[in-house]
């Protein structure tokens, strides 16, 4: 047994607490790089040995830089195949990004990357861009503290989620897709046939041939035709059942753990606590409930925002929530839960404070949860802190977000990856993205080289959050505004692993300026 991978992250054991409080000479530290790894690993999953992959650094999984420190990481590729790994949430130069041959190849066995760029502070991550890896657990926290994280008085807690099956990735994408694969099978999965999956297919749903956005005039969903109320929280969209589970995993994890064994993380009484929540799963949408200990959402996707007060918020793949808890000055125990949307599936951690009974929490819960948010309801209450400046508008984008349970094809503009149309841009032009989805299934769309800020939900506008990923629901369309950067070939994607693989990205080409 692997006691490093299976005690969690550094940032989350109780190990953090005495880093925490060290003196910060690394501020100045010396040039070296940090060692990070591609890796195999082996983890207990209520009681069963399972073989994943992992990104290992000094620490054990992930990385945790200082204030001011840059990204300086030498990658070497442990694993026996060919690997790339994307540094999510961070800008580096395009080279350096981690897609394959766009424009670097697969890192080759025991090849050494290295890598160099200025680090954006908050929560991040880093994964394989090679949807079959990250569904295998290549992926690890990425926290980037800022000074105010070394002045504030206040533990770091990380929880990272994960979907996972002791099915091979082939085979899950296989049982998914009903052996209906689009895509550039050289960049990803290679699926094989099987019996389709159980459950109401929602052909024709997707990219309608002749459907033309012009025709909804980005009206706001409730002035579409026929779509007033349509959204209900049960996952029904007036009587159409939104599909919001793609595959039933064999376990959720937190921290690499069920909750047949959950991470226990020693904590103070009336101590504050910064908890870091990064959604890596391959395909589940995570409703984070704090339970009795009440919170307040102060950052998504590393970007603060005005702090919202409650005790469940919503969290789609690829995002980042961070929560300020503080925790009641007596002894106790507070689960931290991460509950599937439309089932009742769960996983977490727990906060406890020395001599505190911790009692065993089940891993199914008496009730589902909700479908995460059909009406944009939490992202409508999202106000960043540091929005982007005011500027008139040089393009316009839309990007209708298609696709079907069966055939199991999920497309952009109509295409999918290796048919696509280039979403294009010059270096340095204010761009307006517009996600418009026609599906049936949620889509968090993540764009690679950028933060954006979302700037318009079902046609309203508003000042919402700084993001570089943003949850789309069904029949639904939400703008973001960006500043072009580095010319070059940035990925736009869906970050449900299963949609990835089966082609559902395209390019934002950034043309130099003129």
């Amino acid at each position: 047994m692997n006691t490093l991978s299976r005690r969690g992250f550094l940032a989350a054991s109780a190990a953090a607490v005495a880093v925490a409080h060290m003196p910060r000479l690394a501020l100045a530290q010396a040039a070296a790089p940090i060692r990070l790894a591609a890796a195999t690993r082996t983890l207990d999953i209520d009681g069963r040995a399972a073989s994943v992959f992992g990104l290992a650094g000094p620490g054990g999984q992930g990385l945790v830089l200082d204030p001011g420190q840059r990204f300086r990481v030498d990658l070497t590729n442990d694993l026996d195949v060919g690997t790339i790994i994307h540094w999510h949430g961070q800008i580096p130069p395009n080279a350096q990004d981690g897609v394959p041959d766009m424009p670097m190849a697969l890192l080759a066995p025991r090849e050494t990357r290295s890598y160099d760029f200025e680090a954006r502070p908050g929560t991040h991550w880093m994964h394989s861009h090679v949807p079959v890896q990250e569904m295998q657990l290549l992926a690890a926290p990425l926290i980037v503290r800022s000074a105010e994280d070394i002045a504030a008085d206040r533990q770091e807690v990380v929880m990272f989620l994960h979907d996972f099956s002791f099915k091979s990735p082939e085979e899950v994408l296989a049982e998914i897709s009903g052996g209906h694969a689009g895509g550039d099978h050289d960049a990803h999965a290679h699926h094989g046939g099987a019996q389709p999956m159980q459950g109401t297919p929602m052909g024709g749903m997707g990219a309608m041939p002749g459907m033309d956005h012009g025709a909804m005039g980005g009206m706001p969903m409730d002035q579409m035709p026929g779509m007033g109320g349509m959204m209900g929280m049960g996952g029904q969209m007036g009587g159409m059942a939104m599909d919001l589970n793609d595959y039933d995993w064999d376990a959720y994890l937190a921290n690499d753990r069920t909750l047949s064994d959950p991470d226990v993380v020693r904590v103070e009484r009336g101590g504050r606590i910064r908890l870091r929540v990064i959604n890596a799963a391959a395909a589940t949408v995570f409703w984070i409930d704090t339970g009795a200990a009440g919170a307040r959402l102060v950052a998504v996707d590393g970007h603060a925002v005005q702090p919202l007060a409650g005790n469940r918020f919503g969290l789609a793949m690829g995002q980042r929530l961070d929560l300020e808890i503080d925790l009641p000055s007596e002894t106790g125990a507070w689960p931290i839960l991460a509950l599937r949307e439309g089932a009742r599936e769960r996983t977490g951690l727990i906060l406890a404070t020395p001599g505190a009974e911790v009692r065993r929490v089940d891993a199914v819960a008496e009730v589902e949860a909700p479908a995460f948010d059909t009406d944009l309801s939490q992202e409508a209450r999202l106000i960043a802190v540091d929005a982007l400046p005011e500027r008139p508008v040089d393009r316009g984008q839309m990007l209708m977000l298609g696709g079907s349970m069966q055939p199991y094809v999920w497309t952009i503009n109509g295409a999918v990856w290796g048919q696509h149309r280039p979403i294009v841009a010059r270096s340095g032009e204010r761009v307006v993205l517009s996600f418009h989805n026609m599906s049936m299934m949620g889509h968090p769309m993540h764009l690679h080289g950028h933060v954006f800020q979302v700037v318009g939900i079902n046609g309203q506008r508003v000042a919402g959050a700084l993001r570089d990923t943003v949850y789309v629901p069904p029949m639904s369309m939400v703008d973001v505004a960006l500043d072009a950067g580095e010319a070059a070939r940035w990925m736009v994607h869906c970050h449900h692993m299963p949609h990835l693989a089966t082609g559902m990205m395209t390019e934002f080409a950034v043309s130099a300026s003129v």
